[in-house]
């Protein structure tokens, strides 16, 4: 009698050392597969000091006046670094540059798409279409559109670089870091945007493509990884 009464706590007993067990495994593996190797382009450098105050036939001049996200919490913890540029090559419209990078430490990266920053400025946006620059190194995909104020109408284009990767879409961005992170790869993250003044958008794509030409043409190897890896 005794026995019988004793059976059921014992099932229970080694019900329980089987499912802790289950549970230690999952928790042994899911530890194993964490992100444990940075991939970071950048490193040490600063972007202040990678991009040169000359780039082709334009040079720096401020570094005010573009349409930048709102300085509050979120930014700051988005972006490790920031950098925003005017360049003039005394004739023409400006050429504005824009880079953000992110070496976050989590493995979940977020990039501030310009859509959201011109839209918060009050600008209306056109349809964002696929844009491709071409480089002696093989074709650079990005996107561009039209932003249009009261005040003043932009011709922009942007990429984004993750890990080693240049994903074309929010979902792509979301795709290349899931499948890093399954590779055990924190990546880092760049964004680029160029931007110039005028309603021509055919003339004012050909003026950043040879400004984003320019611009890789003007830094080492090592320093054109950060931006298209």
């Amino acid at each position: 009698m005794s026995d019988d009464i004793g059976r059921p706590e014992r099932m229970m007993t080694r019900r329980k050392f089987g499912l802790g067990l289950a549970f230690a495994s999952v928790a042994g593996v899911a530890a194993a597969r964490l992100p444990n190797k940075n991939l970071d382009y950048l490193g040490k450098q600063k972007l202040e000091s990678v991009i040169p105050d000359k780039i082709g036939r334009w040079n720096y001049v401020s570094s005010s006046g573009l349409v930048v996200p709102p300085e509050d919490q979120m930014i700051r913890a988005l972006y490790s670094q920031l950098v925003t540029r005017v360049y003039s090559d005394g004739s023409g419209p400006p050429i504005m540059l824009l880079v953000a990078q992110s070496a976050t430490q989590t493995g979940i990266l977020q990039i501030h798409r310009p859509e959201i920053c011109y839209t918060a400025g009050g600008y209306q946006l056109s349809a964002i279409e696929p844009h491709v620059v071409g480089l002696p190194w093989g074709a650079l995909p990005t996107l561009s559109m039209s932003a249009t104020s009261d005040s003043r109408t932009e011709q922009l284009v942007y990429w984004t670089r993750i890990g080693d990767r240049l994903p074309k879409s929010w979902r792509e961005q979301r795709m290349v870091v899931a499948m890093d992170n399954l590779r055990r790869i924190i990546p880092d993250a760049i964004m680029v945007r160029v931007s110039t003044f005028g309603n021509d958008k055919a003339r004012a794509l050909a003026s950043m493509d040879e400004f984003i030409l320019s611009l890789m043409n003007s830094v080492s190897p090592q320093v054109r990884r950060v931006f298209i890896a």
